[in-house]
């Protein structure tokens, strides 16, 4: 195997799948199930640190990924089962966001793999700001096409139906992998061959960047936000899907009437905090460098990045809040989006 495992995680996995009373394939619950403690690996992939995505290619700094894998109950070589690369928002994994999702989809048979990109580059940024700066979402798709590359490798997860959900920050970077030319050079790196994410979900991801080549990897896209979300701009939105679409994938929008931003974290709302993005307008060229829709500034580094930010960010703030309510209504959607894309079955 040409990826590190520590020898614990090799004998727990293979003791989670010799385990009698094999579940059937994959099929979504409704409401989802409730899990405590379940099976989880932490294991290191290799990975790189690309600053932006012109970057993808020979000469990456190296990185070791970090991740909670979730194995899927009842998959194993004879029926490989699908799974979903989750990535984190701004503030990073949250228990109550990104682990809670894995082990749901676990339990119903879908493998899930928790990306820590921050965690993984505290030798970069440790501050929020910093983090902002320093590690970007190209880093975090590093880290997701590393994962792809190492649950391709798994015998029980089958390779060419694997998803990829991001939340806020980690949004951009799912929008980002539908980009064809961005997935190819990832897949050139990875020695991914023709795989590629099968499916993308973005929730509350702000909609900031747009592409002068918009042809994608032509995979399904599910777009969802909070209609009181202020980090939303629902028309520039509307006008990414267009573009994902006129590349080539279809999109689906799902707007929750009334729902804040993060309406699975763990906080109650609403509360204010961050900073809004409303000035922000980023455009990736063919050449897939990265430059401010107004000035045309390259980003090439921090300090162009942190100039770029700089330009754009507001000074207010926006509210979040916890919803179970939409968080049961976003379940569903979900489960719709990913039985199509794994051809699996529906709720029930």
């Amino acid at each position: 195997m040409r990826h590190r495992r520590c020898a614990a995680a090799v004998v727990a996995a293979s003791l989670l799948l010799a385990l009698p009373g094999a579940a059937e394939p994959a099929i979504f619950a409704d409401p989802w199930p409730v899990v405590g403690e379940t099976a989880e690996l932490s294991v290191e992939i290799p990975s790189h640190s690309p600053f932006a995505p012109d970057d993808i290619g020979a000469g990456m700094p190296e990185t070791a990924a970090l991740v909670r894998y979730f194995p899927p109950v009842g998959a194993d070589a004879s029926r490989p089962a699908p799974a979903v690369v989750l990535l984190h928002g701004a503030a990073g994994v949250v228990e109550a966001r990104e682990p809670t999702y894995a082990r749901q989809l676990a339990a119903m048979g879908i493998g899930a793999a928790v990306v820590d990109v921050f965690r993984a580059r505290r030798h970069i940024a440790r501050g929020f700001t910093e983090r902002i700066v320093e590690i970007t979402e190209t880093m975090a798709l590093a880290d997701a096409f590393a994962t792809l590359a190492w649950l391709a490798d798994r015998p029980e997860i089958d390779g060419s139906r694997v998803a990829i959900w991001g939340f806020s920050y980690g949004a951009m970077a799912s929008i980002l992998a539908a980009n064809a030319s961005v997935a190819d050079r990832f897949a050139a790196a990875y020695s991914l061959g023709p795989a590629r994410f099968a499916g993308h979900i973005a929730f509350y991801g702000p909609c900031i960047a747009s592409f002068e080549d918009p042809v994608t990897t032509r995979a399904p896209v599910l777009m969802a936000w909070g209609s009181a979300d202020e980090l939303i701009d629902a028309r520039r939105c509307a006008t990414l899907a267009a573009e994902l679409e006129q590349g080539g994938s279809s999109v689906r929008i799902e707007v929750y009437e009334g729902a804040y931003h993060q309406w699975d974290g763990s906080r109650n709302g609403p509360r204010r905090i961050g900073r809004l993005l409303d000035d922000c307008a980023f455009r990736v060229g063919r050449d897939l460098t990265i430059r401010d829709g107004s000035l045309g500034i390259p980003m090439a580094g921090p300090w162009t990045r942190r100039v770029m930010l700089g330009l754009c960010v507001g000074r207010d703030g926006y509210l979040i809040g916890r919803d179970d309510a939409v968080r049961a209504k976003s379940d569903r959607a979900v489960a719709e989006f990913l039985a199509k894309v794994f051809r699996v079955g529906g709720a029930e």
